[in-house]
């Protein structure tokens, strides 16, 4: 990595710091994954701004606080399966793979997915990676520990709720496509309790228990 792209990195960990990210073991996640290389060269010099970039297919990668929000909010553990709605760069899910998660990911896009499957086989990460309608989850799979939606949906899908284990969470931001709530949704005994986290703004979840194409 160049000095100014280190530099920059230096500085994006003290402002999540300030930001209330205190999971160590997030950061120095983050501290690890060259962001640039999710990029067109175009945004190389933004790679390490705090803020969310545009990707192929009118997507995008999201900011690093709220990917470094989203991994702190759901609390994983060495060895958790983890179900990731939206794959987009593949940046989110190398980064639960870097916290020692067994990651599942979805990816409606098919040029999307082709390009993070590469990636991920290209540097041999173990990260299970689809195509498909992540609204409805990736039940031969399921359950799981921990699911993460990356993209705003209109209410909270049953089929993931069906697919998270006992005692697991989930964070899922919901609303309309100009703006949503970030939920942390519980299951204990079947019951699930919902917490408002905060608002958010995410490119929608299309699907069949998403927002319509």
């Amino acid at each position: 990595m160049n000095q100014n792209f280190t530099l920059k990195k230096s500085k994006l960990i003290s402002d999540l710091e300030n930001k209330g990210i205190n999971n160590q073991d997030i950061l120095k996640a983050i501290q690890k994954i060259p962001r640039e290389l999710f990029l067109s060269k175009s945004f190389w010099n933004k790679a390490y701004d705090d803020n969310a970039l545009p990707i192929d297919c009118g997507q995008t990668i999201s900011q690093p606080f709220t990917v470094a929000y989203m991994t702190q909010l759901l609390e994983v553990e060495k060895g958790m399966r983890v179900l990731e709605i939206g794959t987009g760069s593949g940046y989110q899910a190398i980064l639960l793979h870097l916290l020692k998660c067994n990651v599942y990911t979805i990816e409606r896009h098919k040029p999307l997915y082709e390009k993070a499957k590469l990636f991920f086989e290209h540097n041999k990460l173990p990260i299970s990676c689809h195509l498909g309608d992540g609204s409805k989850g990736l039940l031969n799979h399921a359950p799981y520990n921990r699911i993460i939606v990356t993209a705003a949906s209109p209410d909270i899908p049953e089929e993931l709720l069906k697919q998270l284990e006992d005692n697991g969470k989930m964070v899922i931001p919901v609303g309309d496509t100009t703006s949503q709530t970030m939920y942390l949704i519980t299951k204990k005994d079947n019951n699930f309790t919902y917490e408002e986290k905060g608002k958010f703004k995410f490119v929608p979840l299309v699907g069949e228990f998403g927002f319509s194409e």
